[in-house]
Order: C-alpha cells, then structure tokens, then sequence
C-alpha cells in the first residue's frame, strides 16, 4: 500500500487546515488509518485514528480541535484540524494498518507510512 499525504502549510494560529491522505496499492489490505506527528526534537506521537468500523481515538491534546474521517469508497483518510495552536507544528504522517493472509493462512500484520506533509502555525 502506498499513502499519498497532502494538505499541509502555514497557517494562523487559530485556523485550520485540512489533511488528506489517499491509498493506493492493496487497499483491501487496510484495517485502520491514522495520523501522526513529529515536532523538532521530540519523537513521533499519534493525532487520530480511526478503525474500518468507524471508531475513532485521538490524543488529548487535540480532542475537541481535530476531526479525523475516512471515505473508503476513495480510500483516502482526512484530518480536519481546526483551533491551531504553535504546539500543533510538526510534520505530519499517515498510516495504513494492513492486514494480509499468507499462502500458510496466517496472518501478517504490518504499517505502512506516507511521506509527511508540513503544517506551520504562525502568529
């Protein structure tokens, strides 16, 4: 599976912006979507996830501000990230969770990660 992030730039603290990111590939393979960030010099920290059923989970630090959607028709999962503050600067990364079965019929659980994409909050 490949995952095309999109969306990213400067903007306001207090404005949004909305993030894409489309799969292609075995897309069948996918179970859950997510985002991630990683700021300068601290490590990489979940946003949002959200599972095929629909059920989504967020980081405190952004529950209440950011939206995380799927439309599987298009394979492509969203973040809509609104009330942005400085602390929300980083680069931001989508992931598949794939779920395939090999030819012994077990299963193989894996991650796959997209290119991020920049967000920037200014004053």
């Amino acid at each position: 599976v490949q995952l095309q992030a999109s969306g990213g730039g400067l903007v306001q603290a207090g404005g949004s912006l909305r993030l894409s990111c489309a799969a292609s590939g075995s897309t069948r393979s996918i179970t859950g979507m997510g985002w991630y960030r990683q700021a300068p010099g601290k490590e990489r920290e979940m946003v949002a996830t959200i599972s095929s059923s629909g059920a989504t989970n967020y980081a405190n630090s952004v529950r209440d501000r950011f939206a995380i959607s799927r439309d599987s028709a298009k394979n492509t999962a969203y973040l809509q990230m609104n009330s942005l503050k400085f602390e929300d600067a980083a680069v931001y990364y989508c992931a598949a969770d794939l779920l395939e079965w090999l030819d012994d019929g077990s299963p193989q659980v894996s991650r796959s990660w997209g290119q991020g994409t920049l967000v920037t909050v200014s004053s």
